[in-house]
């Protein structure tokens, strides 16, 4: 392999690694325009999703509809491919939770307009459950869960902050949801989620635990049976798809997820 191919020089003539070099000239604007849908009226929804635009997003529908498109197709011919580019630019560092935050509002914002144009909710493709573990009041990582979860066609019940146990308890029972989930960013509150673990346990739940958080590592939820780690949030509704397609089985969800 010649050197070339590794490295350039730039003007000052210092050496630089080839890849270094097109990541700096390439934004995610850049990144993002390589991926959107090439449709020329799917095009502007992706854009506008990924732009968190919501009002272009309901202008590029309308259009989209006028040109002829199934409203109700529209979420997963239009939407879900631009939030599928937000969460791959995402997953790759390239852009932040902040800007994937506006792409769930806007995406959401799309989903609500077709709904009121049609009279019908698009079909939805189980129900979770989120929470803040109990005695935690940082929910940045929840929100940005249950963001990507709704974006991606999950029904959510959002139980907020600082949940107590007891309460994470009544709502699977209440709602017998597809998965749970659980963030913590103190060492001090994770350990509500062996409680939980082990009292839905008892109560012959076998649901799949999705725990992570600054203070959660895989060592720690791998130590209860229902535990799943989830090391970003974009994780979520990979699991949920997972479990979807495959099952609830822990083990295979493990061994999908666990990265050691």
């Amino acid at each position: 392999m010649e050197v070339r191919h590794l490295i350039d020089i730039d003007p000052s003539g210092i050496l630089v690694r080839y890849n270094v070099q097109l990541e700096k000239e390439m934004t995610p604007e850049d990144a993002a325009e390589e991926l959107y849908p090439k449709d020329s009226t799917i095009y502007p929804i992706a854009k506008a999703i990924f732009e968190g635009e919501e009002d272009d997003v309901v202008e590029g529908l309308k259009k989209a509809i006028t040109a002829g498109k199934d409203p109700m197709g529209l979420i997963n011919g239009a939407l879900m491919p631009g939030m599928g580019v937000v969460s791959r630019l995402y997953d790759e560092g390239v852009i932040f939770l902040p800007n994937v935050m506006m792409s769930a509002d806007a995406m959401l914002e799309g989903i609500e307009f077709l709904k009121n144009m049609v009279g019908e909710a698009p079909e939805v493709k189980g129900k979770i459950i989120c929470h803040v573990a109990e005695g935690d009041v940082h929910d940045i990582g929840k929100n940005i869960v249950v963001a990507l979860l709704r974006a991606n066609g999950y029904d959510v019940i959002d139980l907020g902050r600082d949940v107590p146990v007891d309460e994470v308890l009544d709502a699977v029972e209440k709602e017998s949801p597809l998965m749970l989930t659980g963030t913590a960013l103190m060492t001090t509150t994770m350990y509500a989620f062996k409680e939980i673990n082990d009292k839905l346990m008892e109560k012959g739940y076998r649901i799949p635990f999705a725990c992570g958080g600054g203070a959660v590592n895989q060592d720690f939820v791998s130590q209860y049976e229902l535990g799943v780690y989830g090391e970003e949030a974009s994780d979520a509704p990979k699991m949920a798809d997972f479990i979807k397609a495959h099952g609830d089985n822990i083990v295979k969800l493990r061994e999908k997820f666990h990265k050691h």
